[in-house]
């Protein structure tokens, strides 16, 4: 399977095949916001289902929550996002166009290594970027400026390079809270969450009473959550509103660096269990730690924008909670009875230390299709000819089986319902009559159907069916009576590993 590099050719096949739509079309779109179609609703979905059922049912102690997307704001004042949830920024003075910094940079130097040339002060890409993450770790605004002018970044819209300083711009979207308009001096403000983590850390202690959960345990999550990035760009893959799916896990303090090397090969097992080449995938470790972290790394998938973070792996320390702790006044820890085999007493009373892995929903779904998206050529001497097709895996795949009856008549329509009504309620299934069978069976290449079944004339005489595998577009003769069963089976979700 050749993988493609061309975003653009994966955008209009998603909105083409009703994966994505731009939102509020009719209305010229919204920057950096999408609406997911019939197929990518339902392909987002099961992706969720998968994380959800291989983070919860495959892990006795791991449990799933629902918290709200509003929360007391004081909720963000402890975690830190008031005063750090920011990204420096940078405005060019004769276009007034906003860029994200490290973005501005990371563009430049593509630019540069595609046309095999050095900025103007002479440094190659990499050189540049080496400095970029230097400057970044040190929260060095002004060298970041200096950087930008010695090397001569220009503008995209202005083409100049007339540049502001280098600011912090915080993220978080406000709102104002209730009916009623706050009085003077009152303030109604709440944020809409950047992060669906600190939902889980306020009911720590909720769900570790009433769910009897002995340290190490998980709560897991999933859920919207929203950023007023500064260039929100590439398709899905950076967005104002984004989906998430969080796990934090609760581990005694001390033992938190061996819990991190664990999820670590756990999360990439995941990844690899999707059927995504090894090769895709590649660690990145952070080169600045947040504040609260004493170990950080990304799992970074090769897109068709190069390799970029898909998931994060973080070692949050006892942060989360110690500030929860302090600014509610409610007591966080656990009574841990397990003995020290240093002392031989039992450990008592502590504030737990948490291992995060972070996936975003979004840029999983985008992944998933890169990977699966390709071109074939099938053209033979005679006859120019090739065809989309998207490869995914069958438990990931929006339908799962095509009925297709050969004609509208003679019965085949009666048969084709009747296994219709036996694959329903088992797996998502399409069943459709118009157009030729080989013009069928393209559309649903197209959309990533693993089978389509075939109910021809034969059917009535033996009672078989033919059955067409997407992939490597065989088919071979099966009895109707056992399609159901083929096909849940070959779509159950995998055991995890690769």
């Amino acid at each position: 399977m050749a993988k493609t590099r061309d975003l653009q050719a994966i955008i209009s096949h998603c909105k083409e095949y009703g994966f994505i739509f731009p939102s509020s079309e009719i209305y010229d779109g919204l920057s950096a916001v999408y609406d997911y179609g019939q197929y990518g609703a339902q392909l987002k979905k099961n992706i969720r289902d998968y994380w959800w059922w291989s983070m919860t049912q495959m892990h006795e102690n791991i449990v799933g929550i629902d918290a709200a997307i509003f929360m007391h704001p004081t909720v963000w004042k402890a975690s830190g996002h008031v005063d750090n949830f920011s990204d420096p920024m940078i405005d060019n003075k004769d276009s007034k166009k906003r860029y994200r910094v490290d973005h501005l940079i990371e563009a430049f130097t593509d630019q540069i290594k595609q046309q095999n040339t050095t900025a103007k002060n002479g440094m190659d890409a990499d050189t540049m970027l080496v400095q970029m993450d230097s400057l970044l770790a040190n929260d060095d605004f002004a060298g970041l400026k200096s950087l930008i002018d010695a090397a001569g970044i220009p503008c995209a819209i202005s083409g100049t390079c007339n540049w502001t300083d280098v600011r912090q711009f915080n993220l978080m979207f406000r709102t104002e809270f209730g009916a009623v308009a706050a009085e003077e001096g009152e303030d109604n403000g709440v944020y809409l969450r950047p992060e669906t983590a600190q939902g889980i850390f306020v009911n720590f202690l909720n769900v570790q009473k009433t769910g009897r959960m002995k340290v190490p345990f998980g709560i897991a999550q999933t859920g919207k959550a929203f950023r007023n990035e500064i260039v929100a760009r590439q398709f899905i893959f950076r967005m104002r509103e984004f989906e998430q799916m969080e796990m934090q896990f609760f581990v005694r303090p001390g033992t938190q660096k061996e819990w991190y090397e664990s999820w670590k090969k756990e999360r990439l097992d995941w990844h690899l269990s999707l059927g995504i080449s090894a090769e895709d995938y590649r660690y990145h470790d952070h080169a600045k730690l947040a504040h609260y972290a004493d170990a950080a790394c990304d799992i970074e998938y090769d897109f068709p924008i190069g390799f970029k973070e898909v998931e994060g792996i973080h070692s949050r320390t006892d942060f989360d909670l110690q500030q929860h702790q302090k600014y509610s006044g409610k007591k966080l820890q656990y009574f841990d009875n397990d003995l020290d085999e240093a002392t031989g007493k039992p450990f008592g009373n502590y504030t737990p230390y948490v291992i995060e892995t972070s996936i975003g929903l979004d840029r999983a779904f985008l992944m998933v299709v890169s990977s699966a998206y390709e071109l074939e050529d099938l053209s033979t001497d005679e006859k120019k000819d090739d065809r989309v097709v998207m490869h995914l895996p069958a438990f990931l795949a929006p339908t799962k089986l095509a009925i297709l009856p050969l004609t509208k008549k003679d019965g085949l329509p009666e048969l084709a319902r009747e296994l219709m009504q036996q694959c329903m309620p088992h797996f998502s299934c399409f069943y459709e009559e118009k157009d030729a069978i080989g013009k069928r069976y393209r559309r649903q290449d197209a959309i990533g159907t693993p089978f389509c079944v075939t109910i021809d004339h034969q059917t009535k005489e033996d009672g078989t069916v033919t059955i067409r595998h997407r992939d490597a577009m065989t088919q071979e003769r099966v009895a109707l009576s056992a399609i159901k069963d083929l096909v849940a089976n070959a779509c159950a979700f995998p055991c995890q590993k690769p």
